[in-house]
């Protein structure tokens, strides 16, 4: 499928006001996506919070089903929720450690993810264990093995990684992880917030037992929303941290039922406007087609890398076998922040990433900061050149 540029930018308000390169860290949204959410929240003006809910189930219960179609799964398996990192949590927390359980990870592990090892390694004493890269800079699936299968220590309760870590340009081997996963019955916990709305995710073909994934990033949904998958016979291995009078019902005064689904993490008091949000995002990128969309984002990925490295005193630090619509670099006399904020001026979003962001990775490499640009579908080749061009000037 090819994508008509004009149609994408101009279903896309912002490319009118700034050069975006920054769908990494939240996409600009196209108006489909804006359109659910103004309208709702109009309704709610006009008849109330609730009945605008109650009008628009019909509409809230789609999204579920066209998430469900994005990952592969089914709709039961699938709960919205606050963000990415709830959803995660919910999951994570809810899994049970005893001391010398080990959590594999990998090297580019999001720090939030990591917080979460070390503060329940503290709790329970069980151990993380960080899977080391292969000469490519992803995981190394043979170590992974030798570590799920190791004899000498505790039992490897949970493999958990980030599948496009937020620097770096790397996509990690998502499905021979879930292989061994799955060879050797272990839960395995997949990050897929750079992934789901980059790149085709199925959940069966990679294996994952729980995913979690945002809608502000490369699905150019809105933020404050993101899902959670769980595959069906992961259910009952999970015990929610938290319930309430959604996730549960009462049916005696000492006693609950939980829900059968996966609307078990999710609660009462949800972001229906964010939630069509997200439905729309998802229904305009499997319009456009995930192959499609990963195409021509890495295309533009790859332009980008070219272009800057050939500029003097720019090296760009992407790592990989797969590489994914995420250019990390740095420039000798121009500190990230710095650079940053230049852009900035002119017109031009990225982020900056640091090493508290990805400790393991970054402090192997020896890096503070690198400035990340990400393109996406909508971007333009010009769009590129004037990138390149801008961090030259400097």
């Amino acid at each position: 499928m090819m994508l008509d540029l004009d149609r994408l930018r101009a279903d896309t308000p912002g490319c009118a006001r700034v050069l975006h390169l920054d769908n990494a860290g939240s996409a600009l949204p196209p108006r489909p996506v804006l359109d659910a959410m103004l309208d709702h929240l109009r309704r709610e003006a006009e008849i109330g919070g609730y009945a605008a809910a109650a009008e628009a189930e019909p509409r809230l219960e789609a999204a579920y089903v066209s998430i469900a179609r994005l990952i592969g799964a089914d709709p039961t398996e699938i709960a919205m929720m606050e963000n990415a990192t709830r959803a995660w949590d919910m999951v994570f927390y809810g899994l049970p450690f005893r001391p010398g359980d080990r959590i594999l990870t990998a090297k580019a592990e999001y720090a939030s993810n990591t917080i979460s090892y070390l503060q329940v390694a503290q709790r329970t004493g069980a151990v993380v264990e960080v899977v080391p890269d292969d000469a490519t800079g992803q995981l190394d699936v043979a170590a992974l093995e030798q570590a799920v299968t190791a004899t000498d220590r505790g039992p490897a309760r949970l493999i958990a990684v980030s599948h496009v870590p937020t620097n770096g340009g790397l996509v990690n081997p998502a499905a021979a992880i879930g292989r061994i996963a799955r060879a050797h019955n272990i839960p395995y916990l997949l990050d897929a917030c750079q992934s789901v709305g980059q790149m085709p995710v199925d959940v069966k073909a990679i294996g994952c037992d729980m995913l979690s994934a945002t809608a502000r990033k490369f699905l150019r949904g809105p933020r404050a929303v993101g899902f959670l998958y769980v595959r069906r016979s992961m259910l009952d291995r999970i015990d929610p941290p938290f319930l309430d009078l959604y996730a549960a019902e009462m049916v005696a005064p000492d006693r609950y039922v939980v829900r059968p689904d996966a609307r078990r993490f999710e609660n009462f008091e949800r972001n229906f406007t964010g939630i069509l949000g997200m439905g729309a995002a998802v229904d305009y990128a499997l319009a456009l087609g995930l192959d499609t969309i990963r195409d021509r984002a890495r295309a533009l990925a790859d332009r980008l890398r070219d272009g800057l490295s050939t500029l003097p005193g720019v090296t760009v630090r992407d790592k990989g076998a797969e590489r994914s619509a995420i250019v990390s670099f740095t420039k000798a006399d121009e500190p990230a922040e710095g650079l940053h904020k230049r852009l900035r001026a002119a017109g031009i979003n990225t982020s900056v990433t640091r090493r508290r962001s990805t400790m393991f990775d970054m402090t192997d490499r020896g890096l503070d900061a690198m400035l990340r640009a990400s393109p996406h579908c909508y971007n333009s080749e010009a769009e590129i050149e004037r990138f390149v061009a801008a961090v030259a000037a400097g």
